[in-house]
Parts: C-alpha cells; structure tokens; sequence
C-alpha cells in the first residue's frame, strides 16, 4: 500500500455542554500545507473535491462573505463572513452563533496535520441544539475528501 494513503479514515469528536456543541476531527494528509491552502479558499471548486457540500459561493479572504450548502441541510443557506484568513496556517468563517476553523502544521512525515473544529452555541442553544443535526460523519468525510484531494495534486 503506499504510504501516503496508509490512513484514509478520520474520526470526528463531538462535545456537548448546556450552551455549546463543538465537533473536531484530525487527519494526516500527505500534502503541504500550501496544497491543502488552495483547496479550502478556492471557493469555486469546493463542491468539485468535497462530498459534504451542495454550494459555496464567495470569495474566501479575511472580512468576506460567502453562502454555503451543506448535504447537512441542502434547503439553508448558511451566510457566513471570513473570520480569520492565515495563509497556510489558519483559517476561520462563521456566523454569530458558530464558528468553523480550519489549522494546518506540517507534521513529522513532510506532509500536514488538517484540523477541522467547529463550536455553535450560545444563551439560547439549548432550545434549538435538537434541530442541528449531528456533525461527525459530514465532518469525517469533509476530512477524507481534502486528504484524497490534496494528495492528488500534492
């Protein structure tokens, strides 16, 4: 098996508090960071290398606004402004009750550590925490997707 596709699998975790839910997931992708970069702010072809999304459209840099479908819940529209924009290394977009931020640190085999985390919440999450549906598989498939997409074009 080669090597740079040994771990194709990632696993999300989720934590639940009265006020706030947050999902991380992790994997190892045998790309730089600057191939993983390309893919996440390259807003046009998103849905082209990731299963998890119906529509993102916008321009991905710090302060901009984008519109993003998710398989999640293909009906919404989730209108979401660049929080954060850390060229090869940290990148954050949201809304006011959540936040999604993606990392990147070169790891040991000259590839990248890709990590994922979001946390929604707030006064009132706890009356509609029933109505979001849960993140883990979407995000464990967001993660393959990049780790298949980076590598291909590593």
């Amino acid at each position: 098996m080669n090597e740079k596709h040994q771990s194709t699998s990632a696993q999300a975790i989720t934590t639940k508090k009265l006020f706030s839910r947050q999902t991380v997931v992790a994997i190892d992708i045998a790309a730089t960071p600057e191939t993983i970069w390309r893919l996440l702010t390259a807003a046009d072809s998103f849905k082209s290398w990731n299963s998890t999304i119906v529509d993102l459209t916008g321009k991905i840099a710090l302060g901009e606004r984008i519109k993003l479908r998710s398989t999640l819940a293909p009906e919404r529209t989730f209108k979401l402004w660049v929080k954060e924009f850390e060229p090869h290394k940290r990148l954050s977009w949201g809304d006011t009750m959540g936040t999604r931020i993606y990392t990147l640190v070169p790891n040991s085999q000259s590839g990248t550590r890709f990590t994922m985390s979001e946390k929604i919440g707030g006064p009132i999450f706890p009356f509609f925490a029933r109505m979001i549906p849960p993140f883990d598989e979407s995000f464990n498939q967001f993660a393959v997707d990049l780790k298949s997409a980076a590598e291909e074009n590593a």
